[in-house]
């Protein structure tokens, strides 16, 4: 992330750059010169998922009980000193961004391909030097911070910018992240969560303003340096010659500096003693060799334009190259009076306007803000009963909807912007281009407000742009035996899409269609896997997203969970499913559609989920983080991974149908633990018995058997019966889990290839999915 080569630099040549700070002294000078202002950091949330995550344990699946800890002592040591954090998920991948997304989440399945071999031949966890967060991590993330009361913001685009924008506008004490865009910013300072000592509050604080006398250069051109070095946006090679001229032209070079250094500094210097000298006299494109680049330059300098700011590069920029996140400090200035501005569209040739206003008129209480005086909207927490400021769109004035996740019951700040810019249609599909993604505004700001308030999971991402993603998973590319979990999980998708882009019939040809760009093996992330929605049935018919998310009558939440359990096909054992306890409830539904999906899961496998389950209930934090396993397998580190992306699709399902479930419910800390897992799973492997499995606890005997019978008899529903392993085998030839055979449960027009296995075979890129091919209802 960042600026390229810019941190290393900064590390290594430029050490004076970085100074240790404590942020309880630098609370305490904030609170002076800001009476009646409470000291608050912007935390780059993405940025800190590797520092949070402390447990030595991470290939199982998740330590998540002590995962969860690990984030309330971290809050508790801010909270303690009297400052306030305000936590950024980023929320979409820009389409500008989506190569470079790309091209990491390739490196991603490099590495995941060395860590099953490490596996497989060591039979133990890697170092940490292998490091691979576990599944799942940034969505559950988000629920643990707002369970643990803290104010936590999904954006409507990279993060970066709105972390940026916030810490500016609000005055914050700073950033806390790990990315040297935080450097180009002109924003509040910018600490490094790498360096940062919990138990003293001690950090290392990245001084844009000394990088600055360093380089020779002002603030306002370090977005200039930014681009001419290589970032998210422009890529590296662009201005390749343009370096190696200014680096051959460098008279100051030094050895102990390095290549990289050396060519930053040269850059620097040409900026300040070339490029400066004619500044006013010159546009910028007459002095930099940017040819049919201009557009993309003139993006990238902008994208570091905070709201109100202006770049001394160029005074007014060409038509066409208006970006996203200009539209956003325009939208955002609370100071700017002026009308719509217009810009040409490079395609289409015709002006349109670069931002466009939404209507509301509902109103929020309002209170006067203790800095600028001036009266801002405020919400109420009724749990903390303390009013919080909302971050929004200043014309924009507007309530919490109904239908939110009843756990957190908090009217926590938002922060909006106007709609923004769909993406382009794919000129490879020409007949799904449409005007409008949905027809009622209203609801498509309902699942916004959700979606920024990170209460909900893709649902506005689906409904805004028809586009989302799914990171890498560990997955084992040699192992045939288990389908990708993008395979496994799509037809559930398929009715979300069906439910929440509606208008759309089985066998149509032309609809809605969900470009996903999800990680599985053998996918080269060229293109989006186009997929159509699946019709899906719902007892007394599909109720409106009106009636699911904005009723509130009585009936309407079980209309909500109606549709719940008819994503994943699980209407007709809605009794049964009823009548088990929470949390085991999603446990339940989650187990009862794996085992149906796929062939290859046993009852040695069923076992082991079910006892991991239970006994997590009777375990501490402590008593999980010292238990102790015999080795590693990697078929149960697939399995612990495909479990936790079950429930972070159970979180998308529950977002999409109202919140018929709390989120405690299928929180992985209440039902997960993936070194507990493990240890069942070689139990169960080595054939324990169930008593066993169970550690002696006869009170958990019956609670099995009840959870066992539940998924069992949903199972022989569909005609899946569930067997042990050894009756498995002696059906079929070959190692455990192929030959001949399909694992996964699939339509019967479509053929199997060669060793059976249809999900390793069905051609990534832009292949459409028209119904549901993975499984036969």
């Amino acid at each position: 992330m960042g600026v390229r080569g810019l941190q290393g630099f900064v590390g290594s040549t430029c050490p004076h750059i970085c100074t240790v700070v404590n942020f309880q002294e630098l609370a305490e000078h904030h609170r002076d010169r800001h009476p009646g202002c409470t000291p608050t950091i912007v935390v780059d949330a993405m940025c800190c998922l590797r520092y949070w995550y402390t447990p030595e344990s991470w290939i199982c699946g998740g330590q998540w009980r002590e995962y969860f800890s690990a984030l309330r002592d971290f809050v508790k040591a801010f909270t303690s000193v009297g400052i306030k954090l305000i936590f950024f998920f980023d929320g979409m991948v820009e389409q500008g961004k989506r190569d470079e997304w790309v091209k990491r989440r390739l490196k991603n399945n490099r590495e995941i391909s060395r860590i099953f071999h490490y596996i497989k031949s060591k039979r133990e966890q890697p170092g940490r030097n292998m490091f691979f967060i576990p599944s799942g991590l940034a969505i559950f993330t988000r629920f643990a911070l707002k369970t643990l009361g803290q104010e936590t913001l999904c954006s409507l685009q990279e993060a970066d910018y709105e972390v940026a924008s916030y810490g500016l506008q609000h005055n914050c004490l700073g950033i806390l992240g790990e990315d040297t865009d935080y450097l180009i910013y002109d924003t509040c300072p910018y600490f490094s969560i790498s360096e940062l000592c919990l138990e003293s509050l001690e950090t290392i604080m990245l001084c844009r303003e000394k990088l600055c006398e360093s380089l020779g250069l002002r603030v306002a051109d370090l977005p200039l340096l930014a681009c001419l070095l290589g970032n998210d946006i422009i890529p590296e090679g662009m201005f390749e010659s343009f370096r190696y001229k200014c680096l051959s032209s460098y008279t100051s070079m030094k050895e102990n500096f390095g290549k990289r250094g050396n060519i930053i500094l040269a850059v620097s210097d040409h900026i300040a003693k070339v490029l400066h000298l004619h500044q006013g006299e010159k546009k910028i494109e007459e002095m930099l060799p940017l040819g049919s680049n201009k557009a993309l330059f003139y993006k990238g300098v902008a994208s570091y334009l905070l709201p109100g700011q202006k770049s001394p590069w160029f005074l007014q920029k060409p038509k066409g190259v208006i970006t996203e996140k200009q539209v956003l400090s325009m939208s955002s200035n609370p100071e700017s009076k002026q009308e719509v501005p217009m810009c040409t569209d490079p395609e289409s040739k015709q002006e349109v306007p670069v931002w466009t206003d939404t209507e509301s008129k509902q109103e929020v209480p309002m209170c006067t803000d203790p800095e600028s005086k001036q009266e801002v909207p405020v919400c109420t927490d009724p749990e903390f009963k303390q009013e919080v400021f909302i971050y929004t769109h200043p014309e924009i004035k507007q309530k919490r909807p109904a239908g939110t996740d009843p756990e957190f019951n908090l009217e926590v700040p938002m922060h909006t912007h106007t709609e923004i810019k769909q993406e382009e249609t794919m000129a490879m599909e020409p007949e799904i281009k449409q005007v409008s993604m949905v027809s009622d505004s209203e609801i498509l700001e309902v699942a916004r407000i959700h979606h920024v308030c990170a209460e909900s999971y893709l649902v506005y991402n689906i409904m805004s742009s028809r586009e989302i993603e799914c990171s890498n998973t560990l997955e084992d590319e040699l192992d045939q035996a288990l389908p990708s979990q993008a395979f496994i999980y799509r037809p559930i998708r398929q009715r979300v899409y069906s439910l929440l882009l509606g208008g759309w019939k089985d066998g149509a040809s032309t609809g809605p269609v969900v470009k996903e760009w999800f990680v599985y093996p053998g996918n080269p992330l060229k293109h989006p896997d186009l997929v159509r929605p699946l019709q899906m049935t719902v007892p007394g018919g599909t109720p409106s997203l009106e009636v699911l998310w904005l009723s509130q009558e009585p009936a309407a939440q079980a209309q909500r969970l109606d549709t719940l359990l008819a994503c994943f096909n699980l209407s007709s054992s809605r009794e049964e499913l009823q009548a088990v306890e929470n949390p085991l409830k999603a446990l339940c539904c989650l187990l009862i559609y794996l085992f149906v999906q796929v062939d290859t899961l046993c009852l040695e496998d069923l076992h082991a989920f079910i006892a991991q389950a239970l006994c997590l209930q009777g375990k501490s934090t402590s008593q999980l983080m010292n238990l102790q396993l015999d080795y590693i397998n990697s078929r149960a580190v697939q399995l612990g991974s495909l479990f936790v992306r079950g429930l972070t699709t159970l979180a998308l399902v529950n977002s999409a149908c109202g919140f018929p479930w709390t989120t405690s419910e299928f929180m992985p800390w209440n039902v997960f633990d993936g070194k507990l897992f493990h240890q069942k799973y070689l139990q169960s492997e080595k054939g324990y018995a169930i008593e066993a499995l169970l550690e002696q606890n006869r009170s958990w005997l019956t609670k099995f058997n009840n959870l066992k019978a539940v998924v069992c008899k949903a199972c022989l529903k569909e005609n899946r019966r569930i067997v042990g392993r050894t009756h498995w085998n002696s059906h079929y030839t070959g190692r455990w889990g192929r030959q001949g055979s399909s694992c996964h449960r699939m339509g019967s027009t479509h053929g199997h290839s060669g060793q059976g296995q249809p999900w390793r075979d069905q051609g990534p890129g832009n292949r459409q999915y028209e119904h549901d091919q993975w499984r036969r209802y």
